[in-house]
């Protein structure tokens, strides 16, 4: 009797991590199904996760809209430079935090947490990068504000502070600087937590639009791109031959929306499953402490 119960309730169990399952990915499957999906028939019902006509003027139109090669091309190398700085001035950063002798890594720590609730705002914002800097219209707009996240450095610190300190101390007695122990013996050794930042700053720079918006129109990213094609969507369509089913190759702006998700998410869905490993060892690893 007692082994039935248990039965009864692994089922029970495994239904409920089922639906679990079902609930998480049918959003995906209904977001591509849209964008794969012809527009008139998305607008009578857009429940469903298999494609019901299925087209690809969704994806023809958001790719014929504007020219997006060079805003590809741009996205891509943000991405790539903006990820591989941050990384770098982030170790850097952390382990000067880490370091016990440093006399004021508390109270730089304390300023550094405080920017995480408290900052100065879009207009001061504005005006330091738009006229103090004079960084408008400029690549590395899209590099230097964003360089160094405060969430990423304690994530690293706390990973660095987990590794023993004899590693520092018998490279200091061999005659090594700072920068030689952490060129050398820190950052190699930091794998797992530097894939972690990394991912987290690529899809950051990947997604972002709001700097283009801002700072470089006349730079437009891939993301800004696909925000004035959804903002840009309409449709115009004739009701009586909508009713006659003498449309054709319409968009509407859910369809559109749906293929933009796609075509913005794709490449990080692409990268991710190579840094999963050290992404989960990074976020375990750099919780714990000795």
């Amino acid at each position: 009797m007692l082994e039935k119960k248990k039965g009864i309730f692994d089922y029970i169990l495994l239904v409920l991590f089922c639906g679990m399952i079902f609930i998480t990915v049918y959003p995906f499957l209904n977001v591509l199904a849209i964008s794969l999906n012809d527009p008139m028939d998305t607008m009578r019902n857009v429940n469903f996760i298999i494609p019901r006509k299925f087209t690809l003027s969704n994806y023809q139109y958001v790719f014929t809209s504007n020219n997006m090669l060079k805003p590809f091309a741009l996205s891509v190398l943000k991405t790539l430079v903006g990820t591989g700085i941050g990384v770098v001035f982030t170790s850097m950063l952390a382990y000067v935090l880490s370091r016990k002798d440093f006399y004021f890594n508390k109270s730089f720590t304390i300023i550094f947490i405080i920017t995480m609730y408290v900052s100065g705002g879009m207009i001061p914002e504005y005006l330091l990068i738009m006229r103090t800097l004079k960084m408008g219209n400029n690549f590395w707009v899209y590099i230097i504000p964003g360089m160094i996240w405060v969430y990423n450095v304690i994530l690293m610190r706390s990973f660095i502070e987990g590794m023993p300190m004899a590693l520092q101390e018998a490279a200091k007695i061999d005659g090594a600087n700072d920068l030689v122990i952490w060129s050398r013996i820190i950052f190699p050794l930091c794998k797992p937590v530097l894939a972690t930042v990394a991912l987290f700053v690529a899809v950051g720079q990947w997604n972002s639009f709001m700097d283009t918006y801002l700072y470089a129109r006349e730079l437009p990213t891939l993301q800004y791109i696909l925000y004035e094609i959804i903002e840009n969507a309409q449709i115009k369509i004739d009701p009586h031959a909508a009713a006659l089913g003498q449309v054709k190759n319409a968009v509407s702006p859910m369809s559109v929306r749906m293929a933009v998700t796609v075509i913005a998410t794709v490449p990080i869905l692409v990268v991710y499953p190579f840094l999963q490993k050290y992404f989960v060892g990074g976020m375990t690893l750099g919780a714990v402490k000795d």
